[in-house]
């Protein structure tokens, strides 16, 4: 399993995690060990995609670069914005998403890397955009104090919704059933049959990252040493625990095979002091 993370220094770094032949307890050890770095902005990086072959980096210097991580090369790198990258998503291995502080969100074929469309998505900035399930929308916020849905076929704006305030995460649930607003330390909880509110969480501080789980099951980090699990159905908090003693950026997780069995789901997290770490959980 490969983990990558971009940092401040303009790097991206590659970290293969083996796991230990023998057991420690009732659980599987896990051993990082060192892939690649690759040195290819003039900025900080500002956001990070991978697909199955290729990891592409967005940057405060306006760029998305391109690195191969079969052939461990830089395949190259897409010019069309005019602003801080601030969100990256691949669609499939077919498409990637890409928007910027330009306001601009543009489509881009991750075969041939032409860029296919590019849409003034905001009047201000593209903050933060999330891809449905099954990769025929895109849901985007700005600081415009809009929540815009965008149908990914046409090419064409589907709905906008006035938020009156500036939002900083969007993100889907795994079934594109419901989804979810953050602003600061709020989670607004969207129907998507109804594209209203049907639950509102609060975080104790500001949320940097959140991670459906399940349907209803979301992984909240931010700026505070815990990570925090909440119902949204119920709005209750499950469970939380001490992750670390700086404040959290990022937070994703992943189910991994056993004997050809999808046995744990792990939880991956970076830290603000150039750290990354895991837990596991069933």
């Amino acid at each position: 399993m490969e983990l990558v993370a971009g940092c401040y220094e303009q790097v991206l770094f590659g970290v293969t995690v083996h796991p230990k032949s023998e057991a420690c307890g009732d659980r599987e050890q896990w051993t990082p060990v060192a892939d690649f770095t690759h040195h290819a902005h003039t900025a900080s990086l500002s956001a990070v995609a991978v697909n199955s072959r290729f990891v592409v980096t967005g940057s405060k210097d306006e760029t998305i670069h391109i690195y191969d991580m079969k052939k461990k090369i830089e395949h190259g790198a897409l010019v069309h914005h005019s602003g801080t990258i601030t969100c990256l998503k691949f669609c499939g291995n077919r498409h990637l998403i890409s928007g910027a502080e330009d306001g601009l969100i543009c489509i881009w074929d991750a075969k041939k890397w032409e860029c296919l469309k590019s849409i003034k998505a905001h009047k201000g900035h593209v903050t933060f955009l999330s891809i449905h399930p099954s990769g025929k929308l895109a849901l985007s916020v700005g600081t415009d104090k809009t929540l815009r849905t965008r149908n990914l076929v046409e090419g064409r704006s589907a709905f906008i919704k006035n938020i009156k305030q500036n939002a900083h995460l969007v993100e889907w649930s795994p079934r594109g059933e419901q989804y979810v607003v953050i602003i600061q330390n709020k989670i607004d909880i969207y129907q998507l049959d109804t594209a209203s509110i049907s639950g509102t969480i609060t975080n104790e501080k500001r949320i940097s990252a959140v991670k459906f789980l399940s349907e209803s099951v979301l992984a909240v980090a931010g700026d505070e040493e815990v990570i925090r699990f909440f119902d949204c159905d119920s709005l209750v908090c499950l469970c939380e625990f001490k992750a670390h003693e700086n404040r959290h950026t990022y937070v994703d997780s992943m189910w991994y095979l056993e004997s050809n069995k999808m046995v744990e789901n792990v939880i991956f997290m970076a830290f603000n002091n150039a750290k990354v770490g895991w837990v596991g959980g069933s």
